[in-house]
């Protein structure tokens, strides 16, 4: 069952474990991990196959661990160079939630986007829900402030 068949009050409801914690937070470490090494498969194998990656300011979404490689394709190609400077996260058993000082050189297409081969730094929110099923994350929310990627596209 996917977090789009359980209400939010459902999920509001699940009890947190160490086990669980530990879980969660172990799964988080292997996705990023995996995303700086740009190792796409190792991205996958942290996500369900009906994975959703969507980017809230546009309401662009990919599905499925295709929709995902497309998603991870696009974005690396347009930021080859990111990195991602954590400054917040949050576990619990509704998955984690992590605010990042996006850096990267702007060489293609994203969220709408042109590219201008120009340096940016973008404070990201992104939340990675968790399947409890079956024990990976269901996709991406992207969330960010596309006038101030705009802005710094000029």
């Amino acid at each position: 069952m996917s977090n789009k068949e359980i209400s939010i009050r459902e999920r509001l409801t699940a009890n947190i474990t160490p086990e669980l914690y530990d879980k969660i937070r172990h799964l988080w470490i292997k996705h990023s991990q995996a995303e700086d090494r740009r190792n796409i498969e190792g991205l996958i194998e942290t996500l369900t196959e009906e994975c959703v990656y969507e980017i809230i300011p546009t309401g662009e979404q990919w599905e499925g661990h295709d929709g995902a490689r497309q998603f991870y394709l696009t974005f690396l190609g347009a930021f080859p160079d990111v990195r991602f400077n954590l400054t917040d996260i949050v576990i619990g058993p509704q998955g984690a939630f992590e605010v990042a000082d996006l850096v990267g050189t702007h060489k293609g297409v994203w969220a709408g986007v042109q590219p201008t081969g120009k340096s940016v730094n973008l404070k990201i929110l992104i939340y990675f829900p968790w399947n409890s099923e079956r024990e990976k994350f269901d996709g991406e929310k992207v969330y960010f402030d596309r006038m101030q990627l705009e802005e710094q596209a000029k």
